[in-house]
Order: C-alpha cells, then sequence, then structure tokens
C-alpha cells in the first residue's frame, strides 16, 4: 500500500526515529501505526521514544560567524552532563553551520536540510544523536544575521550566548571586533530587552507609566501631589526605565559615566568611521522551559517493584 509523507511525519514525531526508518515501519506495518512502533522498537530504533517525552532544558546556546554570516542557535538535551559532551557540542556546531549557509526559514525548516557530511536530513542525524547519547534532543531556536559586522560570544560553555550584528563604514571589519565584544559582554551582563529607546512599544510605556503612578497612589507622601508634577515624576521614571532596559542607554560596564551609545560613538570616531549597533540576540539556555522536578527515591523505588 502507498505510504504518505503525512504519515510518515506522524510516526517519527510518535517515536522520534528518523523518516526513512519510519516509512519503512509503515510500509512492513501496512500502514498500522500501532504494529509500526513495534517493529520499530524491535528493530531497537524506537528506543528514544520514552527518552522523547523527557524535558530537555538544559544544553547550550551556540553563536559563530562563518563567512560573514553570524548564527545564534540554542540546542536542549536533558542533562548539564551531556551539554558538555563532545558529541553533542559536534552536533551543535554542525546544525549552527548549516543554518549559516543553508538559511532555513525556521526550525522545522533546517530539521529537513541536509546535515553536513551526510545524505541525511538534519531530523535524521539528531534522532541518531538521541540514540547514542540517551537523551532527548531538541533543536529550540535560532537566529541569523547574514549583512554586516557579526560579533559572537559565550558566556560559561554555552549558558548564555550572544550575537551583535554591527553596521560598519570606513572600518575595517577586523577593527571593530574588540568593541563587538565588549558590547557582547554588556547585553550578556545586563540583559537588555530592548535596542533602543526607540524601540520601546507604546503597550509598554503605557504599564510602566500605570505601574509608577499605581506606586505613586500608594505612597501617603505621593498621592496629595498634583497630578502635573506627578506626570513629571513619570517622565523621570521611564528615561530610568530607558537606562535599564535599552541597550544603547544603558551604562557601559566597562566604563560606567558614560552610556553604550556614547562609547561606540567614541571608538568610530577613533577609527576614522562609523559604527552602529543594528541589532543583537541573546539567547539563556533553557530559559522559560519548565523544567521536571524528578522525585529520584521514587523513581529508584518503582524501578525495583
Amino acid at each position: 500500500m502507498a505510504i504518505s509523507a503525512k504519515d510518515v511525519q506522524k510516526l517519527r514525531e510518535m517515536t522520534g526515529v528518523g523518516m526513512m526508518d519510519c516509512k519503512k515501519a509503515l510500509t512492513e506495518a501496512e500502514g498500522d501505526f500501532d504494529k509500526a512502533i513495534e517493529w520499530l522498537r524491535e528493530k531497537g530504533l524506537a528506543a528514544q521514544t520514552k527518552k522523547a517525552g523527557k524535558v530537555a532544558a538544559e544544553g547550550v546556546s551556540y553563536a559563530i560567524v562563518e563567512n560573514g554570516v553570524g548564527v545564534i542557535i540554542e540546542v536542549n538535551s536533558q542533562t548539564d552532563f551531556v551539554a558538555k559532551n563532545e558529541v553533542f557540542q559536534d552536533f551543535v556546531k554542525a546544525v549552527a553551520s548549516v543554518v549559516a549557509k543553508e538559511n532555513p526559514a525556521d526550525v522545522e525548516a533546517l530539521k529537513a536540510c541536509k546535515y553536513p557530511g551526510t545524505d541525511r536530513t538534519v531530523a535524521d542525524v539528531t534522532a541518531d544523536k538521541v540514540l547514542a547519547i540517551g537523551e532527548n534532543i531538541q533543536i529550540r531556536r535560532f537566529v541569523r544575521y547574514a549583512d554586516g559586522v557579526n560579533v559572537p560570544y559565550i558566556h560559561m560553555g554555552g549558558k548564555v550566548g550572544v550575537l551583535v550584528n554591527l553596521a560598519v563604514e570606513g572600518i575595517d571589519a577586523d577593527k571593530v571586533i574588540e568593541l563587538g565584544k565588549d558590547v557582547a559582554m554588556q547585553i550578556c551582563a545586563m540583559n537588555p530587552t530592548f535596542l533602543d529607546k526607540s524601540d520601546v512599544d507604546q503597550s509598554t510605556l503605557d504599564k510602566e507609566k500605570e505601574i509608577q503612578l499605581a506606586l505613586m497612589a500608594n505612597d501617603p507622601k505621593m498621592a496629595s501631589k498634583p497630578d502635573k508634577v506627578k506626570e513629571g515624576i513619570v517622565m523621570g521614571k521611564l528615561g530610568k526605565y530607558y537606562e535599564e532596559n535599552c541597550l544603547l542607554q544603558q551604562a557601559f560596564v566597562k566604563e560606567n559615566k558614560i552610556s553604550v551609545e556614547k562609547h561606540v560613538a567614541e571608538v568610530a570616531k577613533q577609527l576614522g568611521g562609523s559604527i552602529q549597533v543594528k541589532a543583537f540576540t541573546r539567547f539563556a539556555t533553557g530559559e522559560g522551559i519548565e523544567k521536571a522536578e524528578d522525585d529520584f527515591a521514587a523513581e529508584v523505588a518503582s524501578m525495583i517493584k
């Protein structure tokens, strides 16, 4: 019987096994999913099925520049131990290289790309790594910058990854790498939400104003002040908000008497050209993923029943 690509994809999602093996299993099972899964298990290919359900909240955030193209990617594993494994790290680097070269639209498109040095897809090789390493592995997200000067920074072996994109004119790219790394370390340490104060959307500003007005309403010393005075205080607080949350308005960590914006301008002047921080991406590995709280004693007890 004919096996559709949709059925193959469904079985791959159920088991985490490679597309070709899933197609073969469905062919052998004449389209019966339960029998196909059983066939995969008998072949030792679906041993990863249970692992695929495990929460992958560790891993690494990795940044790389290849042929001028900057890529930052997060790939998750279940444990920090595996994140430090050389096989896992080589896999992450190879996948980042695929992003740089192929420019996939999203993670699903990336999974369909050819894995370097093979005729197999990234998804198929990921499934192989799950079996070989013994843990669930998930490619979570990536960002790619093709233009300008890109500078990567990796902190604590991949706990945090940063990629900075600079627009440079009249200056050799090599001369701005140090500045790029300083800005990347600033981003790593201070975790700005926005690039510039002009990027802060109105809804965020309105919410911040609402918070500040509520704080004053609950402060006996401030509650009785005229609305005009309160408004002036709120505007001052917004200036502080920009300094805390917008990269270019933040105090430069290496010289906190000036802002990042002014420091970049000074370096550009010294080098005889212009430099603009156009964009940045910061990935903190596992952020936003709910980690499972395993009861180790209960797990051991269940194994010996």
